[in-house]
């Protein structure tokens, strides 16, 4: 039975970044731009640690979180956590206990107030390899670990399968980018299919290497 109990947590964020859920089917994708997630350092239920709250892209609007704010709230459990990176949603009470006090450094990684959902979605983005957005990529508004819903046959939508993908919406001359291996999508009857460099080039054509 789903938890739907909610929960006050408070912490000091420590980064920012879109939520955004991708559905891949073979050779075709599409993007559901949900909102954002705030990674927290401080307490949810009475236990200490890091936690992620997802957040609509209102209460974004609305409060403008960026790294080095204190903040505090309600959230409930995640009803899938397949089709989350957040371990909470629904977040509601939202409060500013302090704000942050240093400017944000000129990056990478950036910080400071993160755009909106219409940007990222504008700007397009490229495969980042998971070991460095988690090394090197968790603090920046331009990361985004992403939920990943795979239908294997387009014939029997109900047959899916699920992992976690990064991307990356930053300047194409970031220092700490790297591209990573190439992703393979299964398919029906053990088909698969490779997502090539093209894809990324295509989708961030129209930046600049600053952009």
């Amino acid at each position: 039975m789903m938890n739907t109990e909610k929960v006050a947590w408070s912490g000091r964020i420590v980064s920012v970044q879109p939520r955004i859920r991708l559905i891949r089917s073979f050779d075709e994708r599409s993007h559901s731009y949900l909102g954002y997630v705030l990674r927290l350092d401080g307490t949810i239920a009475d236990e200490p640690g890091e936690f992620i709250i997802a957040i609509g892209k209102a209460a974004q609007a609305k409060h403008r979180f960026q790294v080095g704010m204190e903040v505090s709230g309600l959230a409930i459990p995640v009803a899938d956590p397949r089709r989350e990176t957040a371990g909470f949603y629904k977040a509601s009470g939202l409060k500013i206990r302090k704000e942050a006090e240093d400017d944000p450094p000129a990056g990478p990684p950036f910080l400071g107030v993160p755009p909106d959902l219409e940007t990222y979605r504008s700007r397009g983005h490229r495969r980042l390899d998971t070991r460095t957005y988690d090394t090197k990529c968790t603090p920046c508004i331009w990361g985004c670990r992403m939920p990943v819903e795979m239908i294997i046959d387009q014939w029997n939508p109900s047959k899916k399968r699920y992992r976690f993908e990064t991307f990356c919406y930053g300047p194409k001359s970031c220092a700490f980018y790297r591209a990573g291996p190439k992703r393979k999508v299964p398919g029906r009857k053990g088909m698969s299919y490779t997502e090539e460099d093209w894809v990324d080039e295509d989708a961030t054509a129209h930046r600049g290497p600053d952009e």
